[in-house]
Order: structure tokens, then sequence, then C-alpha cells
């Protein structure tokens, strides 16, 4: 099997995109090991996903909780809510162990052998591993880059880890600041604002671009801005960007025109989160030793086999997935990214199917989506000569979302109007999270609405909500 190698796999970095490599490699019959530097579980289980979605499962609790008007509507009443900002921190904290060491569990039952240390490429085939005992150095027939990414931290702004922090300290929950100014509106910036807003912190959001939640599609931000964030204790900045952020008490914020650059306006509040995405963590990895090169912003350049290009020619017995790839920085595709690896390194030949992955923001209600904005739908549209149709439900026409009292929500399904095949689907409401599911495998399976139009869903439930929009764009 591994043909004189020390193994037959060698992946470095134990994310989730590492550990569902692992798994699979396994279950393929591979000698495999796993070589992580920093903590087990990635930044997913340790800083990212998991902990962010304790806190949002408690904090969301809290604002159900307090929302007597919505209680009422149904016949609750409740006094007075109360928590505790060291126990919600504390259960976020324990998830985040548990599901660690799950995870190194399944990897140990399983066989996989997991090394401590900074690994990095040594030639083909090789990996220099540095421990706290020295250097040494293994082979292996096949290698999986899997080493993820890290907060990206604009210029200007300073970073103390506990006035002015990122995500990676957020998610502690050590202090509940009374008013918290966060750089950014993308999902990071969503879900900390819809955390902090819920425990009764003053928030003031900063975007760069000239709208808010600028990677969703138009219909839904509009609607989740008049959601998530107009009636709350939020105030927002549009088109104005951080051109500084000094630590301390207070925080000192100097705000410019993004476009512009003059300056606009300084602020201080008592702490700020910079959620302004993620860079790829891909320093370090030896790659000049077998020719390859970063792309511009520091990625490792790929096909969608997952193997790793050198001048645009594949890097035999190479591969990466994940956050480093850049394709799409998500735990769930970074698992799928390593499956897909692994399937190749076993001669199955397979690649990925990057319109059929579903994404999430966790927020009170949520938002999903998967595949195109309805902007992306257009452009592609008018590049390959048909027409599309766009479809839109209403949470506020379902039963079972009326029974829940949760009546603010859509669901839009974009359509080509010659073959009905769906290019995206996007939810705002309650469970979106859940529901996106169907219009992933619908997507996975180039499905058209009119199939989709003649499913049956269970009555009364939320899945309806595309049962009619799909009914809709038959209808057209």
């Amino acid at each position: 099997m591994s043909h004189g190698f020390d193994y037959d796999l060698v992946i470095i970095g134990a994310g989730v995109g590492g550990h569902g490599a692992a798994l699979h490699a396994v279950a393929c019959g591979l000698k495999t090991a796993i070589i992580e530097a920093a903590d087990m579980g990635g930044t997913c289980v340790n800083r990212g996903c998991v902990p962010s979605k304790a806190l949002l499962a408690a904090s969301g609790k809290v604002r159900e909780l307090r929302n007597a008007h919505h209680l009422k509507s149904l016949g609750i009443q409740i006094g007075n809510v109360q928590f505790e900002r060291e126990a919600i921190a504390n259960h976020a904290n324990n998830l985040a162990a548990k599901i660690q060491g799950d995870l190194t569990n399944s990897l140990k039952r399983l066989g996989v052998e997991i090394i401590k240390g900074w690994g990095k490429l040594a030639g083909q085939h090789k990996i220099s591993i540095t421990t706290d005992s020295g250097e040494k150095i293994i082979t292996a027939q096949d290698i999986i880059l899997s080493t993820g990414s890290i907060p990206f931290v604009p210029p200007g702004i300073e970073v103390d880890g506990k006035t002015v922090f990122t995500s990676d300290q957020g998610v502690k929950l050590e202090t509940l600041p009374k008013w918290i100014a966060i750089i950014g509106s993308g999902y990071i910036g969503l879900e900390f604002s819809d955390i902090y807003s819920a425990l009764g912190c003053e928030i003031t959001m900063i975007e760069a671009l000239d709208q808010l939640m600028p990677g969703f599609d138009r219909d839904i931000a509009k609607l989740a801005e008049r959601t998530l964030i107009t009636p709350r204790d939020i105030e927002t900045y549009v088109g104005i960007y951080a051109k500084r952020i000094i630590p301390g008490s207070p925080v000192v914020i100097e705000l410019a025109n993004f476009k512009t650059k003059e300056d606009v306006d300084t602020i201080e509040v008592d702490a700020c989160l910079v959620a302004t995405g993620r860079i790829p963590a891909t320093k370090d990895l030896g790659l000049e030793k077998v020719g390859v090169e970063c792309d511009r912003r520091n990625f490792i350049p790929v096909n969608d086999s997952m193997a790793v290009l050198s001048g645009g020619e594949v890097v035999p017995h190479l591969w990466a997935i994940g956050d480093a790839t850049g394709k799409m920085m998500l735990a769930h595709a970074a698992s799928a990214q390593g499956i897909i690896a692994v399937e190749n390194i076993c001669g199955r030949a397979k690649e990925v199917d990057y319109d059929s992955i579903p994404a999430a923001a966790f927020t009170h209600p949520e938002i999903s989506y998967v595949g195109r904005t309805e902007a992306q739908a257009r452009e592609l549209a008018k590049e390959s000569g048909f027409e599309i149709g766009v479809a839109k439900s209403y949470y506020k026409g379902n039963s079972k979302a009326l029974a829940e009292g949760e009546g603010d929500g859509i669901a839009k399904v974009i359509y080509r109007q010659d073959t009905g095949e769906v290019l995206g689907v996007h939810i705002f409401g309650l469970h979106a999270s859940d529901l996106i599911h169907e219009a992933s495998a619908a997507m996975a399976n180039r499905q058209t609405v009119h199939t989709l139009a003649h499913l049956v869903h269970a009555h009364p439930t939320l899945s309806e909500v595309l049962d009619e929009a799909y009914k809709r764009a038959v209808a057209v």
C-alpha cells in the first residue's frame, strides 16, 4: 500500500477538512497520519463554527424569552429574564472541548496516527515536522495540505485581544462591553451582532462597501436588514472604513470614506470586533521545495480535483483543501474537498460541485443560500444567452411559521426559464439553515423547477415555503 513510504497519506492540518479526509482515507484502506501544530479541530471546532453556535444558541434563548410582545401573542407571560455571561461563555468553551475530544478520539479509534508539530513540505513525498524534541522527516505517497485560515486584520488596526479583537477572541465572551463596534457586516459580523444585541450591548456596525451584507442576494439582505439590524440597538455606517483603531479604554476608531479616503468621524467605544474576513494560513509550508507558488492572495492553486497546481500543471501526489485554497471558505466545503481529494488519490476521478454546497448565517432568524445570487445568475445568463426566472414565497403565508409567530421570512428561487434548472436558492427565516438542504440536493442532482413543483411536502411545515416558490416558478 505505502510503496516504500512511511505512509500512504499524510495530512498537514487537523481541522474539519483534514479530519474528514483522514476518516475517508482510512475507510479506503490508506495508512494515514495527520499533523497538527495547534489545536485538533482547527478554527471551526475551537474558535469558529462550534463555539459561536453555542453562543448564538444561548443568546438566542435570551432574546426569545425577553421578547414579551412575541410571547404574549402566543399567550405566554414570563417575568424578568436573567443570564450569566460566564456561564454562557463556559457553555461555548465546554462544547468546543467536547467536540475536539470527539474528533481526536475518532481519529485514534480508526488508527490514524496523530503527530503534534509543525509540518511542511521538504520535497516530493517528504514532510519535515518540527516538534518540541526536534525535527524529523517522514515520507508519504500522497500529501494533503489542510492548513486553514486566520482572521484578516486590515492595515491601521491594532489588535490587543482584549479591547480590540477578532472572532478568535470573541468566541470566548470574556466581557460584554456596553458599546461595541463591529467592523464588517458579513457572516461573522452579523452573527456577533446577533449575540451582543441579545445580551444587551449597543452596537455600531461599520461596513466599507456601499451596502450592508454585500455578499448576500439583495432581496435577502434588504429583508434581513429590516429584521436583524433596524429594530435592534445597532447603528450602521456604510461606505465607511476604519482607517485607524487604537486599543484602550476607550477604543478610538478613526473613520474615513472608503472611496475618497477623506476623514469622516472619530468615535470612541468600549470594545471593537474586527470581522473583516479571513486569509489563508499558507506561510512556511515549504511550497517552494516542490516549485509551487501561491496566488496573489496567498491561496494555494488547485483544480476541482483538489490537486495542487504549479504554472497550471498538476503537481503529482500533492493536494490541498479547505480555506487555504480560497475556493469556498466553509468548514463543510473543506470536508467535502477532503473526500474528493482522497477519491482521486484512490484513482476514482471526482470533482467538487461548488454550486450545490450550501452556506448559512445562524442569526435569529437565519439566512441560508446555495448557488448563485440573482445578480450572479443574470451575469451568467447574459454570457450564455438565456433568460432567468425568479420566484418568491413568504413565511407570512406559511401556516407553521404563523403558528410559531415567526412570519418574517422569504424563500427565493432563481432558475433558467428555458430548461427550468435551478441556479440558486436563498432563504431568510426560521430554520433557514435546515431548509436549504432540500435545494442543495436538488441542485446537486440538476433538478428543474418543473420536477420540484410536484414534490409533496408535509403540511403544515416550514418546508412548504420552498414548495410554494417552486409552484410559483412553473405558474409564471
